[in-house]
């Protein structure tokens, strides 16, 4: 008889965008009597995508939290946005659960969707199962679709079920552990039914297989099977948990959550073979009552709340805590999370998935505990290629504008804000336009600010083709002192990224020495726009000559003669355009990878290199150098051929040439904004 699992376990719903997680998570709810009616999130009834951004999305924009208790059991879902774009808002939470499940499309050309999922999962060394969801609306073969996905995976794939056809519907299946056959009802749980004979010899095909897959790491099993002897079920579920808690399998099971065909099953699968949250402790280090805080929110009616996993034992309300620094702080009120709805705790339990109020001081990623802390799990998050410019419609609004901001990047560790100097821009960085479109929503929804946004200002410069020899001579005289500086400065070109140097050749004193720097300056005053209207890089200045007045001459005088002196040597030696140019990286499914190619060339892009990715079958790696220009947009037409799989990494990589219509394009709407 299996021994009940103490506390609470943690099952994180993970994988591709549009796969069912929240319709799945509705439907676990619903069968363990945690609700009476199955919600909707099309129609706005479900537990989670509460938001009003999730909803008008029609999808999950964040985090959603719930618990329920099944057969005097406890266990809490984190669902997990699919999206690339919000998907990083539950990796740390991912990072503390217990098991993952994998939701799926039954279409095996869809499979490589669950490729990112199932790669952060062996990364982070979670045990996890897949579910194959909607299998009422499949077509293919299951065989066919774990043939797709098994590549995908580094432990090998434990398929627990067979689908029951009739014509070309799945209406029940045969669990091949139980060797037991269940027809689907609508709106009630399965019927068991004899084994069909039809697939009676596919039964015992994937039984066979299913035992000597669990014999390769139990050579107790090995020897019955070598010896023609049958296993007794509780070896084949005690392997079967083994495996799965200890990561060297993945069982598949399959069902329809929206008709709520096969969740039972997997709730049974969850409540015998989900490791506990002791298991979770180990794992990540942890050997006294720890909270990790996986997410700060401001989104609720009670302020600030932070979201945390409780590991090592009990807490309760008012307890003494410190963080990683040594910092001591008393709990507040703790939560429980369904939803929207929070649940006041007097103490939280081993395992238990809660809301922290009232607990300024924590952030997200920490630790909080009475004894020795573990280091926070290592959690990797996307790269931040896309960004926008953003001010507040109202220059009132400026001050509103930054504290909300502040808030909304403490909630979502894959967004940052950037000041540029150079273009006087505000810039706001993310993973995808998806993600940056969600916070102009919030910051206007939730804190009634309106912002204006563009593209960010590209990055152009301008340098020198020839040396010259100029003069700058300012003379202004008004009554009483006036104002007198000469200077003679040779201008020359220097090599792509050297900047800028400066050196002075004074002899005799035509300059007095204390006059030097203000001159170095004025030349410096020139460089931040040149004649094409951008800053100038890559030159090499030398005062060579110059005069002065006893009486007239001055630093202000000496910074306009040098500021002048160097216009006018910019506007004769042949100015040109510089774009800046980013080392480009994309990762693609193979079958995406001569369209991705063809996206990069149609952008200008040189191709450096085409590979396989590391450790990735059935991905390539495309190296290319692109110009900053050219990738606004190419985050979404990378998805749009990859099925939303496709991502890059770029990096300023130097400063290129730009010449002909291209230029004189840039150079032509530079002009209004500087006119």
């Amino acid at each position: 008889m299996r021994e009940a699992v103490s506390g609470t376990r943690a099952i994180a719903l993970v994988g591709p965008a549009g796969a069912g997680k929240t319709c799945l998570a509705e439907a676990l709810l619903f069968a363990a009597g945690t609700i009476d009616r199955l919600g909707s999130t099309g129609a706005g009834t479900s537990v989670g995508d509460h938001s009003p951004e999730a909803r008008a999305r029609g999808g999950s924009t964040e985090l959603n939290l719930m618990h329920f208790d099944y057969l005097g059991e406890k266990f809490a879902l984190i669902d997990v946005p699919g999206s690339t774009g919000f998907a990083a808002d539950g990796a740390r939470a991912l990072a503390v659960a217990d098991l993952a499940i994998v939701v799926v499309d039954p279409d095996p050309a869809r499979a490589p969707l669950a490729a990112p999922a199932l790669r952060m999962l062996d990364e982070l060394g979670l045990p996890h199962v897949v579910f194959v969801n909607r299998i009422d609306q499949a077509r293919g073969s299951i065989r066919a679709l774990l043939g797709a996905l098994e590549p995908l995976s580094v432990s090998p794939l434990i398929a627990r079920q067979i689908p029951i056809r009739q014509g070309d519907k799945v209406t029940g299946f045969v669990d091949v552990a139980l060797e037991r056959a269940f027809r689907y009802v609508p709106g009630k749980p399965s019927e068991r039914i004899e084994i069909p004979t039809e697939v009676a010899e596919r039964e015992q095909e994937a039984r066979t297989h299913l035992l000597e897959q669990l014999a390769d790491h139990d050579d107790a099993l090995l020897e019955q099977l070598l010896m023609d002897e049958t296993p007794e079920p509780q070896v084949v579920f005690g392997d079967l948990a083994r495996e799965t808690r200890e990561n060297l399998g993945v069982p598949v099971l399959f069902g329809s959550a929206a008709n709520s065909w096969g969740v039972r099953r997997l709730l049974k699968a969850l409540r015998h073979e989900a490791p506990g949250p002791d298991s979770t402790a180990t794992r990540l280090g942890v050997t006294n009552s720890a909270l990790f805080a996986f997410k700060v929110s401001h989104g609720s009616n009670m302020g600030r709340v932070a979201f945390a996993r409780l590991l090592g034992g009990n807490m309760a309300e008012g307890a003494e805590v410190h963080d990683a620094d040594g910092r001591t702080t008393r709990l507040g009120a703790l939560f429980a999370v369904q939803g929207e709805k929070m649940t006041k705790l007097a103490r939280a339990d081993d395992g238990d998935v809660l809301a922290l109020a009232k607990l300024d001081s924590v952030k997200a990623g920490q630790w909080l505990g009475a004894g020795t802390l573990p280091p926070p799990p290592d959690v990797p998050m996307p790269a931040l290629n896309c960004a926008i410019a953003i001010e507040p419609a109202d220059r009132k609004d400026d001050v509103k504008m930054s504290g909300a901001l502040a808030k909304l990047l403490e909630e979502d560790p894959s967004l940052k804000l950037e000041q540029d100097e150079a273009n006087h821009e505000i810039r706001l960085r993310g993973v995808n336009d998806e993600q940056l479109q969600n916070v102009i929503s919030k910051l206007k929804r939730r804190y009634g600010v309106e912002v204006r946004h563009r593209s960010p200002t590209i990055g152009y410069r301008e340098s020198i083709r020839r040396s010259v020899t100029q003069r700058g001579r300012h003379k202004k005289q008004s009554g009483g002192h006036g104002q007198f500086g000469d200077v003679v400065i040779e201008v020359r070109p220097l090599g792509r990224g050297e900047g800028f140097q400066f050196d002075e050749k004074i002899h005799g004193g035509a300059i007095p020495r204390q006059y030097i720097p203000a001159v170095e300056q004025g030349i410096r005053d020139a460089l931040l726009k040149g004649p094409l209207g951008f800053r100038v890089v890559d030159v090499a200045v030398t005062v060579t000559d110059g005069s002065y007045h006893s009486v007239d001459s001055s630093e202000i005088a000496f910074r306009t003669a040098g500021r002048i002196a160097m216009q006018e040597a910019l506007a004769a030696a042949q100015p040109h355009l510089l774009e800046p140019v980013h080392r480009v990286t994309v990762v693609s499914p193979t079958s995406a990878t001569s369209r991705v190619s063809s996206a990069v060339a149609s952008r200008r892009g040189q191709m450096l290199g085409m590979g396989p990715r590391d450790g990735w079958t059935g991905w390539d790696r495309v190296e290319a150098l692109i110009p900053e220009a050219e990738l606004s947009g190419l985050e979404a037409e990378l998805r749009s051929l990859s099925q939303g799989l496709a991502t890059y990494e770029a990096a300023f990589d130097h400063l290129a040439e730009l010449n002909g219509t291209l230029a004189e394009k840039v150079i032509k709407q530079r002009e209004p904004e500087h006119a």
